[in-house]
């Protein structure tokens, strides 16, 4: 199917634009007897171009610019006024005024053909086009990337995503996750994120697909890009999913989360992502209250591993530990001392506190690190409650 850039999209679009207007001004000329669909004046068009103005042109710019397509030819019109320049546009208008009714005529004609020719295939289109260019394996490297690149722009909406296992995609994505090129499988496994992301109906397909032992083996690549996509495909696709997070824990992913946290040689994006990944399980752990605690989430090997990371001299690798440590806290099976005697939390709040408190002296810090003294003031007081109730002296 062939494929128009924008740029030329634009011009070709203008030129029809001209016509229109210029069929329009003919209409009301009682010289001739041609009589076909106009919609504004002249000055209205022109005024259209401003879409504050003009709140119809500015949602067809929302809702027909956006989506890949065009719903009629009015959408279009509109979408070409908006995007064209008034003087131009008046201009060509003024040419078009003077044609003969039968070059109008022959005008008219070129214009319903070539609106054949422009007409713009929907979102599922394009993925099926994306998808047939994966399951050709003679397909070029820079092919490959640039199909991967489209179906990841195009699965975002949660209504596309739901469509690509209809069209047999998500098991080719899934297959490319094996493809020898790490951008290859790094671009597949963000799709792959992408769709599954809150996505119960996505997230259970993938799973039964098999992808998640091969994306937690990609989070293991020599290639961080690959290892980074990996992890964020993991956390999408357990994520408040029950089965996914047993099948993810039955695969030892308590100790590849363990081993990202404790090795200060891995990239700071993976640490981040694997951070965050712990807060966001204990969470859904407090929520399962009627359920058993995992054993992992008291080790104290991996809550010191979490603890270590408050540490850290990135900002946003601190903040996202102090949440998971938060959320360990509120965890029943986790033990004040451990944490006070074993990972060391009390001196841990206390470097925190000074550093942001050296953050605040500086202006395009300062609140920030207010949001994150807050946040360390609050975990603060849970660790003093639970190290107050665990050292109770029962009677």
């Amino acid at each position: 199917m062939a494929r128009f850039s924008l740029g030329r999209l634009v011009v070709v679009v203008v030129v029809v634009v001209a016509a229109v207007a210029g069929a329009e001004r003919v209409n009301r000329s009682a010289s001739t007897g041609l009589f076909w669909s106009t919609a504004k004046e002249e000055a209205d068009l022109v005024r259209m171009s401003d879409p504050q103005e003009d709140p119809t042109a500015q949602a067809v710019n929302e809702q027909d610019g956006l989506d890949g397509g065009f719903s009629s030819l009015d959408g279009m019109l509109q979408w070409a006024i908006g995007h064209s320049d008034p003087e131009k546009l008046k201009e060509t208008t003024q040419d078009v005024q003077r044609m003969s009714a039968s070059d109008l005529k022959r005008r008219q004609m070129e214009l319903k053909e070539l609106m054949e020719k422009l007409k713009m295939p929907s979102d599922t289109q394009l993925m099926q086009i994306a998808i047939d260019d994966l399951k050709n394996s003679s397909l070029p490297l820079e092919d490959r990337h640039r199909a991967l690149h489209e179906l990841l722009i195009l699965v975002e909406p949660i209504d596309n995503a739901n469509d690509l296992p209809k069209i047999g995609g998500l098991a080719v994505v899934i297959r490319e996750l094996d493809h020898p090129d790490p951008d290859v499988r790094k671009l597949s496994a963000w799709v792959l994120g992408k769709a599954s992301q809150n996505n119960p109906l996505i997230q259970r397909q993938v799973l039964e697909l098999g992808a998640l032992a091969k994306l937690m083996m990609m989070v293991k690549s020599e290639f961080v890009e690959e290892a980074t996509k990996a992890l964020y495909a993991v956390s999408a696709l357990i994520r408040n999913n029950v089965a996914g997070q047993q099948l993810f824990y039955a695969q030892a992913g308590d100790l590849m989360l363990q081993d990202i946290l404790t090795d200060s040689s891995i990239d700071i994006r993976l640490r981040r992502k694997a951070v965050f990944l712990v807060g966001d399980l204990a969470e859904r752990q407090l929520e399962a209250s009627n359920e058993d605690e995992l054993p992992f989430f008291s080790n104290k090997l991996f809550l010191k591993a979490v603890v270590d990371l408050m540490a850290s001299s990135d900002l946003d690798l601190q903040e996202k530990a102090l949440t998971a440590v938060k959320n360990l806290l509120h965890l029943r099976s986790t033990q004040a001392l451990i944490f006070k005697e074993f990972c060391g939390l009390d001196a841990a709040l206390e470097r925190m506190q000074q550093q942001l408190e050296d953050l605040m002296a500086e202006e395009f810090r300062r609140d920030y690190a207010a949001d994150v003294e807050s946040l360390r003031r609050e975990v603060e007081l849970i660790y003093q409650r639970k190290l107050g109730k665990g050292m109770q002296v029962p009677t």
